[in-house]
């Protein structure tokens, strides 16, 4: 027999590894893909696995003549688009489609048909950042030398067919404001693309978000209907899911979710990588009270990433999973007359190809509200109107109607006494159901519950496996309202903090957690996370000086730094100067982590100083700012040695009262002009020596 050579050795390899994949299927390499398994197969109709990204294919296909696009971060964009979608079917016979930007491709909108419209819904995250689903899309609109099916330069106006709406989602309290829609909006003009109506822009930092939508929106759908030859008709309202229930079935079927967010977690396993769609169920680890004062908490966990594949970096953000409080899914379930059904199995199914179900199905009404829906958000006034029609009597109608069309009184009736959608019909029915309410409606009309970020306050140098959390428990309250806003997910943290420090049956604030999760499968001391990478990092340089500005909670990060900067003291490095002003009300009361700083001023020594504000122990009220002020000097001084500039906290008051003053100290002590001033706070931002994490 002849001797084997080098290439016979090599294709018989290739023979023996492509028989073993076949027959394996998989097995051993597997990726973890499709956020539900097969979960949705018989839900939405639309599995991910093999669906075309050619959006024109996809538009020919579902027999569609408007696509309505998301960029969004929280879920508040992606509802507006679905909102958008389902009244351009309702009121103009639209034919349309809901797509997330990450799922399709680019380069054929240049055969875009100038019967259909593109409508593009677009969040700006952070610093003037895309979301996490618009990066490709935001990269490709903004390429100088972008390129189309069929060629063609910028000057041919590839998009001269393109009709197009935008609506952006921003916050008022970061510099780039809006960006995102706006250079997108630029980017399709640039292409010969023709925007119907005002370029919409709604401001979560005014508080005016909703109200700005509402009011863009009309003159918008007027623009597109005489564009597109359209006319209004009578909205009817048309469900976009069917609700079955199977009564054959009992909720404690296997294949039945109760509350798990896709198939591994249903089958008991957990499969990374774990991210927003499939969290990770960690440990644990300690939790304690950072507060002494009696009528406020903040806690400190230890959540434990062991053997999870889960890893951060210092100054990333950890994503808690809440589940809704037993309360409000009481509340819920008996104002949808539906209290008795609770763990009746319901099927959920897309009735439009193109239909996107939120959350696993079998499931029961339960699991649905209590995992899934967000059911403690603000109320939308359209939603209101949407409603008016399934109220139980005539009287009812009239009173939804007026909240539903009358902004002020809308104010003054929901906003400004703090009512979510059940508080609000349970008040205008005195606590009688409302059972004509699809529950289809429910579904569409509130958001998919959004896992919580919160800043890491731990170095993953110091520890990899344990990520530690710093979160005041919310809790807020109005003059006159009848209700005090109880934070979902920090409620829920307690109630694990209670349950870890031996309270059997754990009930903060009346709000009854299932802290046991699905199944028990959290047994009171679990709670599901995943890991946000963040931009907020120290300079790669130790050596390099930090000034760190966090007032509260706010200082969560700069424990995480403050830490590491004094393990690698420890460790022989050199460390530059190291400077935190933090704030709180009462350093008896307050004052977060006040022994560890002693600790860390042991490792640091002089390299480390603490300026501390009091803003509740004198006759004046004293912040950070005060205090920055007063350490102006030296601030600036090390700003001149290229120090890091950091500011994690509230964006609307301190974040940017510190911007500006940093603007002045500069001014003064360089003996420039403040508008000089201004511009070199700019340079930092821009060359990344200016950092913030902040919070509206």
């Amino acid at each position: 027999m002849a001797q084997l050579d080098t290439l016979d050795i090599i294709v018989l390899a290739a023979l023996l590894i492509g028989t073993v994949a076949y027959f394996t299927k998989g097995t051993y390499w597997a990726v973890y893909g499709d956020p539900y398994g097969n979960s949705l197969a018989n839900g939405n109709g639309a599995a991910k696995a093999g669906k075309s990204r050619n959006i024109l294919e996809k538009l020919e296909e579902q027999d569609k003549n408007c696509v309505v696009f998301y960029g969004s971060q929280t879920g508040t964009a992606e509802d507006y688009a679905s909102r958008l979608a389902k009244e351009g079917h309702s009121r103009f016979g639209l034919k349309t489609m809901v797509a997330d930007l990450e799922d399709y491709e680019y380069e054929n909108l240049d055969k875009f048909p100038d019967d259909k419209l593109a409508v593009f819904v677009l969040a700006t995250y952070g610093e003037g950042e895309p979301t996490d689903n618009a990066v490709e899309f935001y990269e490709f609109f903004g390429s100088e030398d972008i390129s189309f099916s069929e060629g063609g330069s910028i000057d041919d106006k590839p998009l001269g067919n393109l009709k197009y709406v935008t609506f952006g989602l921003g916050n008022n309290t970061y510099e780039h404001y809006n960006s995102m829609v706006r250079n997108v909006d630029k980017y399709l003009t640039r292409l010969g693309a023709t925007r119907l109506g005002t370029a919409g822009e709604g401001d979560d930092g005014a508080g005016t978000m909703e109200e700005d939508f509402l009011a863009w929106k009309e003159p918008m759908w007027a623009a597109v209907a005489e564009s597109m030859g359209l006319e209004e008709r009578e909205a009817v309202y048309e469900a976009v899911f069917e609700i079955a229930e199977k009564p054959e079935m009992d909720a404690e079927e296997d294949q039945v979710y109760l509350g798990e967010p896709n198939k591994h977690h249903l089958e008991g396993s957990q499969k990374g990588p774990h991210n927003a769609n499939n969290p990770f169920i960690a440990p644990i680890a300690e939790s304690s009270e950072l507060f002494t004062a009696k009528d406020r908490n903040c806690l400190h966990m230890e959540i434990d990433i062991a053997g999870s594949n889960l890893s951060y970096t210092t100054g990333d953000h950890i994503a808690i999973w809440p589940t809704n409080a037993g309360k409000e899914v009481d509340r819920i379930l008996n104002i949808l007359g539906l209290a008795s059904k609770r763990n009746t199995v319901i099927a959920v199914k897309g009735l439009d190809p193109t239909a996107k179900v939120p959350f696993p199905s079998p499931t029961t009404y339960d699991a649905a509200v209590r995992y899934h829906i967000e059911i403690c958000a603000p109320v939308s006034r359209q939603y209101v109107s949407t409603l008016a029609q399934f109220s139980p009597n005539e009287e009812i109608k009239a009173e939804m109607v007026k909240l539903g069309s009358d902004k002020d009184y809308f104010h003054e009736k929901v906003i400004d006494r703090n009512l979510n959608i059940s508080q609000l019909l349970e008040i205008l029915s005195d606590g009688k159901p409302w059972p004509s309410i699809p529950f289809s409606l429910i579904i569409e009309g509130l958001v998919k519950i959004q896992p919580r970020y919160y800043s890491i306050s731990s170095s993953s140098v110091v520890q990899k496996d344990k990520i530690s959390i710093t979160a005041v428990v919310e809790s807020v309250e109005k003059a006159g309202a009848p209700h005090i806003v109880k934070g979902v997910t920090t409620n829920y943290l307690l109630a694990l903090k209670q349950k870890q420090h031996g309270d059997p049956d754990p009930d903060p604030h009346g709000l009854n957690y299932a802290i046991t999760g699905p199944r028990n499968k959290y047994d009171g001391i679990h709670v599901p996370v995943h890991v946000r990478h963040s931009n907020f990092k120290l300079p790669t340089d130790p050596s390099r000086p930090v000034v760190m500005v966090g007032p509260g909670t706010g200082v969560a990060p700069f424990r995480a730094f403050v830490q590491e900067r004094a393990f690698q003291a420890q460790a022989g490095q050199n460390v530059g100067k190291t400077i935190l002003f933090f704030g709180c009300r009462k350093r008896d009361e307050d004052f977060l982590y006040r022994h560890e700083w002693e600790k860390y001023k042991e490792a640091l020594g002089d390299k480390f100083v603490l300026h501390t504000a009091f803003s509740r122990e004198g006759p004046k009220k004293v912040y950070v700012q005060h205090q920055l002020q007063e350490a102006a000097a030296e601030v600036n001084e090390l700003l001149d040695q290229k120090a890091y500039f950091y500011v994690c906290g509230d964006a609307a008051n301190m974040a940017r009262e510190v911007n500006t003053l940093l603007g002045k100290l500069i001014a003064k002590h360089r003996n420039v002009s403040e508008t000089k001033g201004e511009e070199i706070v700019k340079a930092m931002r821009a060359s990344n020596q200016y950092q913030e994490d902040v919070w509206s």
